[in-house]
C-alpha cells in the first residue's frame, strides 16, 4: 500500500507555516521527522492533501537557556538531545532518556515536538517531561499559549492542540544540585515501545516529590508526594492510582507498572 497523493510545502518561517496550516480548503498536516506520520501515510491512516514540512524553520531547531529553564525547539531531534550539545539543566535526564529512544536511525530524524504532538502513551518524552514539570508552547494563527505537560496530554493520541496549531517550544525547568531522578521502562526488547514506564523526580529546592506511571493506555498518571518513595509503592497502592485505566484491571499489567515504578524509585533512593 502507498500513500495517497498530496502536495508538499517547506516554509522558511513559522508565520508562513502557520498560514498554510490555517487553510480550511484542504486537509493539512504538519510534518517533521515523520517517524510516526510516515507509517500512517503508508497505511492510509492519514490522508492529508497538503503536508507542511516545518524542519527548516530556524527557531524550531534552537536550544537555549533562559534563566532557570531550557527552551527546546519542537524540531530538535532525539539524537541532538542525546549528544548533549546544549546547556543541560536537567542533570543528565535529557541525554540519558534520549539515548534509550528506539534506535539511532530513529533518533536521527525523530523530534521532541513530534513525539509530544503524536501523544503515544508509551513515548519516552510524554512521561519524562511530565515528571520534570515541563511546559509546552503552542503556536497558532491567533498567537502563542503555554500549557503544562499535565494539561497538554489529554489521552491516547490526544492533546490540547487545536486545528492549525503546532508545538513550537518546550520549556524544561532547571533541576537543583540536590535533585535526583530515576527512569525505567519495561520493553520486550531494546528499541520497542514500553509496556510500563516509571519516571520519578525528587527536587528539594522546588519541594517536588513526583512519580509518573506511563504507558497506561491513557495520559500519564502523576503521583505527587513522598508516600511511594517511603515503601508505599505496592500493587494495592498502584491499583488505586491507576483506577480507571486498563492497567488497574489486568493483574499482569498492574504488576508490570508496579515493578517499573519501583525500579525507578530505587535509582533515586540508592
Amino acid at each position: 500500500m502507498k500513500a495517497v497523493d498530496f502536495d508538499y510545502a517547506q516554509p522558511a518561517t513559522l508565520d508562513a507555516a502557520l498560514a498554510l496550516l490555517s487553510r480550511d480548503d484542504v486537509m493539512v498536516r504538519p510534518v517533521a521527522g515523520s517517524q510516526s506520520l510516515g507509517p500512517m501515510l503508508n497505511l492510509r491512516l492519514a490522508q492529508p492533501e497538503l503536508l507542511v514540512d516545518i524542519t527548516r524553520i530556524p527557531e524550531l531547531q534552537a536550544i537555549r537557556r533562559e534563566g532557570d529553564r531550557l527552551v527546546i525547539g519542537a524540531c530538535v531531534t532525539h539524537a541532538r538531545l542525546e549528544d548533549g550539545d546544549y546547556p543541560d539543566v536537567t542533570r543528565g535526564v535529557l541525554p540519558s532518556v534520549a539515548a534509550v529512544i528506539a534506535y539511532r536511525a530513529v533518533r536521527n530524524r525523530g523530534t521532541i515536538g513530534g513525539s509530544l504532538a503524536h501523544a503515544d502513551p508509551a513515548a519516552d518524552w510524554v512521561n519524562v517531561l511530565t515528571a520534570l514539570g515541563a511546559e509546552v508552547v503552542i503556536a497558532g494563527a491567533g498567537g502563542r499559549r503555554t500549557v503544562p505537560m499535565t494539561g497538554f496530554i489529554l489521552g491516547v493520541f490526544e492533546t490540547d492542540l487545536q486545528p492549525g496549531e503546532i508545538v513550537a517550544e518546550i520549556h524544561v525547568p532547571a533541576l537543583s544540585e540536590r535533585a535526583r531522578w530515576g527512569y525505567c521502562k519495561v520493553c520486550r526488547k531494546t528499541g520497542e515501545f514500553s509496556h510500563a514506564t516509571g519516571a520519578v523526580l525528587i527536587d528539594p529546592a522546588r519541594g517536588l516529590w513526583r512519580c509518573v506511571a506511563g504507558a497506561t493506555s491513557g495520559k500519564p498518571v502523576v503521583i505527587d508526594g513522598p508516600a511511594l518513595f517511603e515503601g508505599g509503592c505496592t500493587e494495592a497502592a498502584m491499583a488505586a492510582h491507576l483506577a480507571g485505566s486498563p492497567a488497574a484491571d489486568d493483574p499482569i499489567a498492574l504488576r508490570t507498572h508496579t515493578v517499573a515504578l519501583k525500579r525507578a524509585i530505587a535509582q533515586v533512593m540508592s
